[in-house]
Order: structure tokens, then sequence, then C-alpha cells
């Protein structure tokens, strides 16, 4: 329905609705019917926080389903379809579905973890070790006893190598469970939960790295190096074309592949050595902007611009749309660039890639009773609540930390069995631990187990928790 325009004096007073009219929108930003009533719905209910949980569960669900259907076969031989790669008759890859996701596509997944990481530690809160403390320290107890769990489970057993599974907390849905309770969760609370998952990934970072790696190729792993070292090298001197770092990126992560290291970890890498400044200091844009406006203004002041001017223009305009560009930090603007395409689009896809188990053919007490299984959703469960939650009253009842402002031992609590849902990288250490698929599967179930009674309890835990102060 159509609207007459504002009369002159409530545009005096309206500044923004001028600009609003008078500016030109992308398609997606007008009032036709696919944006109104398509895609602004769906932009609207991507910045809603747990929508992406939302989304990555449905892809969970549509995977069991998948796999306990007639459609299981298709499901299963869909993932395995190979594709290749020839240059010049040289035959450089070869990937299934499935890797393309887990090797491939999770190096994205693992890049936007490694900017939220150094975002964190060059200005959030693990910025101040002091006030870090307290979920640095819980977020080690929460990694090392799942561990011991599994360990404990699995002691003298073939599947020893799957202990860490269960020390990974899955941050979306973790979030979901405590941003679905509203003010009834202190804000100190879930900044602990937040510190605590971004230090639990590090952690699980360092143990894929570490422990989950195959046997290593020195050469490519050099090349691997020398491609980080190079992207390095081009950040000092400020190159700032996205280009170049893509293709290096891409190079290190082949090299990677073919080293034995786990390729997504240039991922971890390329995150790290982003720099976290804007090259032009944001205090300087003000004037820097006026002065380009102002050229802007000059030359159209008597209405007629020449073609002479419509090019001094056009540079003008270029410098103008550089500046915005270079005073935003490349760790923030690579960081939403990523966000809502890992959210809601690799993550998803991974867990309908991964999450498909089919239900166990045999009686449930024999498949809840395997150490597997026990091992990884006992940790999960247990493990993780007795883990942070100890590591963090020890710490303060020894007056080395305090509780975040609002929050008392029994948000710790609901906080701690909270963490205990392990979903993506969990799944995805699953897939490394064991090259046996009915093994993995075990472990799956175990996951898909503890997680569901960690969000269930925490849930509740943290619904009756009382205000402290």
């Amino acid at each position: 329905m159509a609207t007459e325009p504002p009369d002159a004096e409530e545009s005096v007073g309206a500044p923004s609705q001028q600009v609003s009219q008078v500016a030109a929108h992308s398609w997606r930003a007008t009032d036709r019917f696919v944006p109104r009533t398509v895609l602004q719905p769906l932009q609207r209910l991507m910045a809603v926080e747990t929508s992406s949980a939302v989304v990555i569960l449905l892809a969970t669900l549509a995977a069991l389903i998948a796999a306990n259907s007639p459609l299981a076969h298709a499901y299963a031989e869909f993932w395995e379809t190979p594709l290749k790669l020839d240059l010049g008759g040289v035959h450089l890859l070869e990937l299934s579905l499935h890797e393309v996701v887990n090797d491939a596509l999770m190096t994205l997944f693992f890049l936007l973890v490694s900017l939220e990481i150094k975002r964190e530690m060059v200005f959030g809160e693990l910025r101040d070790p002091r006030a870090a403390a307290l979920p640095i320290v819980a977020a080690v107890g929460g990694m090392v006893v799942p561990a011991l769990i599994y360990v404990a489970f699995n002691a003298g057993g073939p599947n020893l190598q799957g202990w860490g599974i269960p020390m990974a907390t899955d941050i979306a849905f973790a979030v979901a469970v405590m941003t679905s309770l509203g003010s009834r969760v202190p804000l100190g609370a879930r900044l602990f939960l937040l510190t605590l998952a971004i230090v639990d990934d590090l952690g699980a970072i360092l143990v894929i790295a570490v422990f989950y790696s195959g046997g290593i190729a020195f050469g490519w792993l050099g090349v691997a190096a020398a491609a980080v070292v190079s992207a390095l090298v081009l950040t000092r001197v400020k190159v700032r074309s996205q280009w170049v770092y893509i293709v290096l990126g891409v190079a290190g992560w082949y090299a990677l592949h073919e080293s034995g290291v786990h390729a997504t970890l240039i991922g971890v890498a390329f995150g790290l050595i982003t720099p976290a400044y804007a090259l032009l200091p944001p205090d300087q844009f003000p004037a820097v902007a006026t002065r380009l406006v102002d050229e802007v203004v000059h030359r159209n002041e008597d209405g007629l611009v020449t073609a002479d001017e419509h090019g001094a223009n056009d540079h003008t305009l270029r410098e103008l749309k550089r500046l915005s560009r270079e005073t935003q930090s490349p760790l923030h603007r690579n960081e939403v660039a990523l966000a809502p395409y890992v959210a809601f689009g690799i993550v998803p896809l991974f867990a309908f890639a991964n999450a498909g188990l089919p239900y166990p053919d045999v009686p449930v007490s024999e498949w809840i009773s395997d150490p597997v299984v026990l091992g990884v959703a006992v940790g999960l469960v247990l493990g993780k609540t007795l883990g942070i939650f100890g590591a963090a009253w020890l710490t303060v009842r020894a007056g080395w930390a305090r509780y975040p402002t609002g929050m008392g031992q029994s948000h710790l609590l609901g906080v701690s069995m909270t963490a205990g849902i392990g979903f993506t990288v969990a799944i995805f250490v699953a897939n490394l631990a064991f090259a046996d698929e009915q093994v993995v599967d075990l472990a799956k179930l175990g996951i898909i187990l503890g997680s569901f009674i960690a969000a269930v309890t925490g849930y509740l835990l943290l619904r009756f928790s009382g205000n402290e102060d």
C-alpha cells in the first residue's frame, strides 16, 4: 500500500528517515514480494541468538531420520560420493563428499573459532589474566576430568584413543540453553560460559593437533609452515587483498592434508595471524571522510557534472569505500563475514553429514553398557560437571578468584552441567579417533545421549537457580 511522503516539517525532524528514502537499497532490502516475505524474515531469524542451534538440531534430526528410514542406503552412499581434482593430467586430490565437509568446509569453522579466540585474547575476557583465571581453570578441569572418566571405562581396551571426545563443549547449543532462560541467568554466568567455551575450543584444537594427526611428512609440513609465514609477513607489510590470503590458505590446506596433520588446523593458524587492529585509526575517520564527501559536494555545486568530474567522483567514492573498509579491523570484518555461513551453513551441513546414526540392532542393555558409550556419555554429563564445578569452586575457595557478578554456586552447577553438551567438535574428534565405523557410531551414540541429558539437566538447574549477589 502506497504512502504519501512526509511534509517538510516532519522531514526536518527526521533526518534518518530522509536518508533512508534517498539512499538506494539492494534488491533484498526492498519492499518487493520475495524480499519482504522470504529474505527479510530469514535475516531477522538469523539475528536471533538461538537460531543457529535450532538449525543444527533440525539437521541432526534429519540425519537421524534418514539413517533409520528406507533412505538409509542412499544417505550413506551419497556422502561417499568421490570427488577428484586433476590438473594437467596430474592427480592432485580425491575426497568423498563426507571428507569435503569434515576436512575442507570445517576449516572455515576452525578459522572462525580461531578468530573468536584471538578477539577474546586481545579485546575480551581473556585479555585480563585475573578476570579470565576462573573460567580458564574451570575449562581445564572440564577437559581433564571427562578424559579421565573415558579412560577409566576403556582402560586396557582397544578404544582408549577416544579419550578426547568428551572434552569439548558445543558453544551453540550451550548458549541456546542459557539464552532460552532469559533474565533467570545472570550476565556474569553467561560470560563465564562463553569464556570457558573459548578456552575449551583452544584446548580441543591443541588436542587435535598433537594427538589426532597421522604420520607426519615433514616436507609437506614445511610447505604449510611456509604458507603461514608468508601470510604473516604480508600482514606485517600491510598487504590487504583477501585473495592473496585465500590462495595461501588453500595452498597451506593442501600441504597440511598431504603432511598427515589434520588440514583444518590451517584455519586456526590463519585466524591467529589475522590483524586485530584496523590499518587506519578509527579516530581519523570523521575528518578524512568529511574531506572526501566535501570533494564530491564541491564538484556538484553547479548542478552540472562533467566527464572529468565523473571520473574524479568515481576516484573519491572508491577512496571513501577503502577508508570505510580499512577503518575496520580484518579480524572483526572476517569474523562478521564468516559467522552466518558457518553457523547456518557449514555446521548444520556437518551435523547432517555426521549425525546419521542408525539405531543399534541390539538390546538397549547391551549398547548402553558399552565402554565407549559410557565413557563418552558419563564423561560429558558427570565429567564436565565435576571438572568445571570442582575446579572453579576450589579456585574461589582458595581466594585466587571470585565468581562473576550475580553468579553463585547454584548457577555454577547449572553452567557446569550445560557445558556437557558436546556435539560439533566431539563428533569431529570421534571421526579422527576411530577407523572402525561401528566404534564411531558408538561414540556418536554416547555424544547424543550425554548431550541430551546435559542439556535437559542444565536447563532445569539454571531454571530453578536463585539470584545470588
